[in-house]
């Protein structure tokens, strides 16, 4: 069987499943530095930038820097730096399975071995934009020598870069590059301008410079959402090798869905013209509507459903939504209470839209996620994703959000230990017992042990440790939480989910 490379695609030419790329495509100019390797990269940025490439938008190539000693290389420069993405969920009900050659990526450059070919590049008319994903550790001030090759941090590298482009430039404000770090934390673009402008300082670099560094340049904001698992397991491999023709060391499964949100303006929106070939690419004055949207929406939806989920007998995300009452739940917790309840002012229909996104991505057959990994730190997340749009809800409408006492309700009872064993509580689902990762398990064993469902249930909404608010002061919500446990203990959790949509008008896609 052949391997992915330039010189085999004429061989794989007649393969239907996969999407080619053209010669044209293969010699495209270097317009961005990128620095990290990792399957997120290839997955969303490196995936959306070739996008832009086919349909004759963007027409630029990666520069793509290695910083750790981790990983090989050798596989980028056997296949030409060629590498399959293989688009694998379901996209409005459907299902997709899709497969993309990607040939954003120009080179793959070792910052410990090629550090003078990385400054070289730093020094190209042709650069534009920087973008990184290096961990959420990478974003973080340590002391560097930016003159060494090459420093130790990415702040470090990416300002020895900076200072190249402006040696080479004479300090030329239109040389400046837009950076765009996707590390998973807040503010990724803020925290690195300010690492950048402290490490010059540190590096007693020219006042000259650091006008440059914060005048010229453009450190953006911005967040990226999509799974991109990575390579598949042995068997998946083999099955989509045989299906393509040909092997490929670098492939790569994702979801379908797909987010970047850049915090940026006209010159922004200019520079990052890929944005034109995808609808999913936002480039906005601010993004925290969507940091607001994935968390209520996605990671909120997720801590209300995981424990009524579990204790329904479902072990993954996928199980649940084939089951149409806890389907039903689903939809109607995310559509019908968690999106008006928003503390923050969004468009109701991006709203809208982007909670039917994550509906199909619940559905999606390829992606094993599991109810009980989403548990961990069960109240913590509560208490983060949750209780702020509960609070917001009962200000908005002044009535109490039936499905999302429902989801609060089996919390409650998911956190029921019954066993302990090193130092970890364990509850008891249908004779088997299972872990609460939780830092308030101790807590909730105590209270479970000496109160009835009813005290509980008060003393626990009381606690403004845990919720920073007294939340048996909501109106109705006590003695719902009480009655929806009660049954729960009473009966089952499946069946009294059921029962409360018989008479709940639920609302599905």
């Amino acid at each position: 069987m052949n391997r992915l490379s330039i010189q085999s695609l004429p061989l794989i030419q007649s393969s239907t499943d996969v999407s080619l790329p053209t010669d044209q495509l293969l010699h495209l100019p270097e317009r961005v530095l990128q620095f990290g390797t990792g399957v997120l990269l290839r997955g969303l940025p490196d995936y959306l930038i070739d996008k832009a490439n086919r349909q004759g938008i963007f027409n630029g190539r990666i520069v793509v820097v290695k910083s750790t000693d981790g990983g090989d290389m050798s596989a980028f420069a056997r296949q030409d730096n060629l590498y399959t993405l293989c688009i694998r969920g379901v996209e409005n009900k459907k299902l997709v399975e899709e497969n993309v050659v990607c040939s954003a990526i120009s080179r793959v450059l070792s910052a410990k071995q090629q550090w003078d070919e990385i400054l070289r590049v730093a020094t190209s008319p042709d650069l534009h934009i920087v973008i990184s994903n290096t961990t959420e550790v990478g974003i973080q001030l340590v002391q560097d020598d930016i003159r060494q090759s090459s420093p130790e941090s990415f702040p470090g590298k990416l300002l020895a870069v900076l200072y190249a482009r402006y040696q080479a430039f004479n300090g030329d404000p239109t040389k400046g590059l837009v950076i765009v770090p996707t590390e998973l934390i807040p503010n990724n673009g803020t925290k690195l301008a300010a690492i950048l402008l402290e490490l010059a300082h540190q590096n007693t670099l020219e006042a000259a410079f650091i006008d440059w560094l914060t005048t010229a340049n453009t450190c953006c904001n911005s967040l990226v959402d999509r799974i991109v698992p990575g390579r598949p397991d042995a068997a998946t491999y083999q099955a989509i090798s045989e299906q393509l023709g040909y092997e490929d060391e670098l492939l790569t499964i994702s979801e379908v869905y797909r987010l970047w949100a850049i915090e940026g303006d006209e010159h922004v929106l200019n520079v990052l013209s890929f944005h034109k070939a995808d609808e999913n690419i936002f480039i906005r004055p601010n993004i925290d509507q969507f940091r607001e949207l994935k968390l209520r929406l996605l990671n909120g939806t997720h801590t209300l459903s995981c424990g009524l989920a579990y204790l329904s007998g479902f072990e993954t995300v996928r199980e649940a939504m084939d089951d149409e009452v806890l389907s039903a739940f689903v939809s109607s917790v995310m559509l019908a209470e968690l999106i008006p309840g928003i503390p923050y002012t969004v468009d109701e229909k991006i709203a809208q839209r982007f909670g039917f996104h994550v509906l199909d991505r619940f559905r999606n057959p390829f992606i094993e996620h599991r109810w009980l990994a989403i548990t961990m730190q069960y109240s913590a997340k509560m208490q983060m994703r949750n209780i702020p749009t509960l609070l917001h809800y009962y200000k908005q409408l002044n009535v109490t959000p039936r499905y999302i006492t429902l989801g609060f309700a089996a919390y409650l009872l998911f956190m029921r230990a019954t066993s302990q064993q090193d130092g970890v509580w364990y509850g008891e689902r249908a004779g088997e017992t299972y872990p609460i990762q939780d830092a308030q398990a101790g807590y909730f064993a105590d209270v479970w042990a000496r109160l009835t469902p009813e005290e509980l249930v008060k003393t626990v909404l009381q606690n403004t440790t845990l919720w920073d608010h007294d939340l048996s002061q909501l109106p109705g919500f006590a003695d719902s939480v009480a009655s929806y446990l009660n049954q729960m203990i009473e009966n089952d959790v499946l069946a009294t989910v059921a029962a409360h949509f018989d008479h709940i008008e639920t609302v599905t896609k």
